[in-house]
C-alpha cells in the first residue's frame, strides 16, 4: 500500500466551529450531547473492535479548542473517505506536569472533561495515554512503529504543525510524514489556525481566562469554557445573606481570576442560569480561593453532586465591603447584571456545551 501524505490547512474560524455547530444544532439529544456511541480506551493495551484500525488525532489537546478542532475536523475526514472509526489520542497527566511537578499547568479540561468534549464532539472514542517515565523514555521511532502501529494499529493520522514527541522531543511532523510514507499509513500535518497573526492556543485561553475576559476565551474555544466540581459544604454564610450558593472547589493551579461572572450550571441534564464568585471572599475571611454559585430561582440539595459551571460573561472584580449591608446590595446589583447578560440573544446559548452528562 502507497503511504499518503497530506497537509492541511484551516485558517477560517468557521471550518474549526462547524464540528461543533454540527453537534449543537442537528443531534436530536440534548445541545452538546451526541447519540454515537463514545469508547475511551486506555492507551497500554491494543484498541477494542470500536477503535479498530482508527483515525487518530493525536495531542494534548488541552481544551480541545478552535486550532484542535481543525486537527479533529481533519481526521473526521480521512475517516469518513476510508471508512474506518476517529478518535482523538492524548496523554495524562499533562506532560508538563510530569516533568515540572512543582509547577503543574492550569487545564482547561482535565481528564473526563476533554472525553466529554470529543464525545459532545461526535468522535467514536478516546485512546489516553499515561505519560510516565517509561513514555517519556521512549523514542520517537519507537512511538510511531511500536505504539502507534503495532500496539493501537492505526489506520491514519493527524496532527498539528507544532507536534513533537518522544524522548527529548525529538519527533517531528516532518519525522512522521517519512514514516507514514515508508509504512503505508496516511498522515495529514494541520498548519495554525490562527487569530489575528497568533495561533489559537491553550496558552493564549489560559492568558484571557486569566483577566476575566471568558467571552474572549469562548470565542478561541468555540464554546463556553465551563469547570467541573463536586458541591461543597459551606460555612453556610450565603443563606443568611439570601443567597444560597454551590461551593466548589477549583484545582489550585487554575489561574481563572478572581471575580463575579454570570454562570450557567447544569444540574440533571437542566441547564439553570445564575450568577458565581470565585475568589476568597475578603470581606469575610479571606481564605483559600472558592467558586460560590447562587441558582436563581432554584431550591433543591446539591450536596455531593458533580455539576458543570459554564461561564458566560464576567460581571467585576472581586472586591472588600466595609458593611454586610454594602455587600449585599452589591449582590442584588450583580445578579441583575448577571440576567442581563444572560438574556442576551443568540451567542451565548449557540456556544454551550452543557449539559454534557
Amino acid at each position: 500500500m502507497t503511504g499518503e501524505v497530506r497537509r492541511a490547512t484551516f485558517r477560517a474560524p468557521e471550518r474549526a466551529f462547524r464540528i461543533l455547530q454540527r453537534s449543537l444544532m442537528t443531534s436530536s439529544a440534548a445541545p452538546g450531547r451526541s447519540d454515537r456511541p463514545f469508547t475511551v480506551v486506555d492507551g497500554s493495551a491494543p484498541p477494542p473492535p470500536a477503535l479498530a484500525g482508527a483515525v487518530v488525532a493525536i495531542g494534548n489537546f488541552d481544551g480541545l479548542h478552535r486550532g484542535h478542532m481543525a486537527v479533529v475536523g481533519r481526521a473526521e475526514a480521512l475517516a469518513a473517505a476510508s471508512g474506518r472509526p476517529v478518535a482523538i489520542l492524548t496523554f495524562e497527566p499533562h506532560p508538563r506536569t510530569f516533568f515540572r511537578p512543582s509547577d503543574p499547568v492550569f487545564r482547561l479540561t482535565p481528564a473526563g472533561v476533554k472525553e466529554d468534549v470529543g464525545r459532545a464532539l461526535g468522535l467514536d472514542g478516546a485512546v489516553v495515554m499515561t505519560f510516565d517515565a517509561a513514555l517519556a523514555a521512549t523514542s520517537a521511532r519507537d512511538f510511531i512503529e511500536n505504539v502507534l502501529i503495532g500496539r493501537l494499529g492505526i489506520g491514519g493520522l493527524v496532527i498539528g504543525h507544532d507536534f513533537h514527541f518522544g524522548k527529548g522531543r525529538e519527533g517531528s511532523p516532518e519525522m512522521i510524514v517519512e514514516a507514514g510514507a515508508r509504512l503505508g499509513i496516511p498522515v495529514v500535518v494541520v498548519d495554525a489556525m490562527k487569530e489575528g497573526d497568533e495561533p489559537v492556543s491553550s496558552s493564549m485561553i489560559r492568558a484571557a481566562l486569566g483577566r476575566g475576559d471568558v467571552e474572549t476565551a469562548a470565542e478561541l474555544l468555540g464554546y463556553r469554557w465551563f469547570v467541573r466540581g463536586e458541591v461543597m459544604h459551606g460555612d453556610k454564610r450565603g443563606r443568611l445573606l439570601g443567597y444560597p450558593t454551590a461551593n466548589m472547589i477549583l484545582p489550585p493551579e487554575s489561574g481563572l481570576a478572581h471575580g463575579i461572572y454570570a454562570v450557567r450550571m447544569a444540574v440533571d441534564g437542566v441547564v439553570r442560569d445564575g450568577v458565581a464568585s470565585f475568589g476568597r471572599r475578603p470581606t469575610f475571611d479571606d481564605g483559600a480561593p472558592r467558586l460560590e454559585t447562587f441558582l436563581f430561582d432554584f431550591s433543591g440539595d446539591l450536596y455531593g453532586r458533580t455539576v458543570d459551571v459554564e461561564f458566560c460573561a464576567f460581571i467585576r472584580g472581586e472586591e472588600k465591603f466595609d458593611t454586610v449591608e454594602a455587600l449585599i446590595a452589591r449582590m442584588d446589583a450583580d445578579s441583575r447584571s448577571a440576567r442581563t447578560a444572560l438574556a442576551r440573544p443568540a451567542d451565548i446559548p449557540a456556544r454551550s456545551l452543557l449539559p454534557l452528562r
